[in-house]
């Protein structure tokens, strides 16, 4: 099981170890400052860290020691002449980088390869561990492009980022507001792939445009990368052909409204969630923060609770808030009122660490 765990919160990078004890902080970073993504990358062992500091801009870091030093790095940006043309009716406006929203490592076999997502909607590509950065045109370069819009930000952006483990070539990335797009050879073209996959917020025409599905988090099964789960807007939907057809999953308790979704790194059948009053209140049902749990493929659920606050909880997860780690025993989320929650049993039991956070935007085990 891994024993240490990188919380990227509001007020910095907060790393917990696991001695015999329990969970605890071990060390932070970049304390005071607006970390929004973190990434431990499995190849090497180097840990990426995203902030956004306001008036200062995007920033990227990269550590070879665990978070003892830390360089920086370039981060991806767009040309002068790059717009951004929404679909629901918004001026073109220039494309700035305003959110690294994915960072996802590479192939095995491709050291030093690195892909994130952002908003306005880009793909960037390194080849060099985060030194430079190239957009993938090919993608940005879509016609279809131009129906895609903001979810819970005004323009559009890529958050979940799959590369087929068994074929790095393989990419699957997933847009608010703009659905899921495959590439089969390693980003030089692209398809949408949101068959079956439904949007309750369009017009009755529109309803199952695959270019406006707004998915809000796509995980994939390591051990079995043609099965992934979605989140989106209005639904649960999981893929077993490698998001060709996706299938409503209607039945999660106790709402299939949510952020965050994990699936087990083997076990394709087995995937969490944490489901939300839906749209503008965006708290949990009834008050009580619960994870819903499936272990046959979405024909059953259970609602774990265990631990987790039962009265008066307010906490919402966000997309990269839930996390399951390589034995795919150990689980954490964090909440947007800094609540932190750590599960050795695949969500049975939670235990909170003795520690107070800042809002957590990100959870990845290291």
């Amino acid at each position: 099981m891994s024993e240490r765990l990188l919380v990227s919160t509001r007020k910095g990078l907060f790393v917990l170890d696991r001695p015999a004890s329990g969970w605890r902080i071990a060390h932070s970073s970049f304390l005071g400052d607006n970390v929004t993504l973190a990434l431990a990358d499995p190849r090497d062992g180097s840990w990426y860290a995203a902030l956004n500091l306001g008036h200062f801009g995007v920033k990227l870091r990269r550590s070879t020691d665990e978070g003892r030093n830390w360089t920086e790095l370039a981060v991806p940006a767009y040309s002068a002449e790059q717009t951004v043309s929404t679909g629901d009716g918004k001026p073109p406006t220039p494309a700035t980088l305003q959110l690294l929203w994915a960072l996802e490592a590479g192939g095995a076999k491709e050291p030093g390869r690195l892909w994130a997502g952002t908003i306005p909607g880009g793909l960037f590509r390194s080849d060099d561990h985060g030194g430079s950065w190239h957009l993938v045109e090919s993608l940005w370069d879509m016609p279809e492009r131009a129906n895609w819009m903001g979810g819970g930000y005004d323009q559009p952006g890529i958050h979940s980022i799959c590369v087929d483990p068994h074929d790095p070539r393989v990419l699957r990335v997933a847009v608010s507001t703009g659905g899921v797009w495959r590439s089969d050879d390693g980003g030089a073209s692209w398809r949408v792939t949101a068959k079956g996959m439904y949007a309750t917020f369009m017009p009755p025409e529109r309803r199952e445009d695959p270019t406006v599905q707004d998915v809000h988090r796509m995980v994939q099964c390591a051990g079995a990368p043609d099965h992934l789960w979605a989140q989106h807007h209005n639904a649960v939907f999981r893929s077993v052909d490698g998001g060709q057809l996706w299938h409503d999953v209607p039945n999660v308790p106790p709402s299939v409204f949510g952020f965050a979704v994990a699936v087990h790194p083997r076990d394709p059948g087995t995937a969490w969630f944490v489901p939300a009053v839906k749209d503008e209140c965006r708290v949990p049902v009834d008050g009580r923060l619960v994870v819903a749990r499936t272990r046959d493929g979405a024909r059953s659920f259970e609602t774990l609770r265990e631990g987790l606050p039962q009265e008066g909880a307010y906490d919402l997860v966000y997309r990269h808030g839930l996390a399951v780690d390589g034995s795919g025993e150990r689980l954490a989320i964090g909440s947007t009122t800094g609540g932190l929650w750590l599960s050795e049993d695949q969500g049975e039991r939670w235990q909170a660490p003795q520690c107070r956070l800042p809002p957590i935007h990100a959870l990845a085990f290291a």
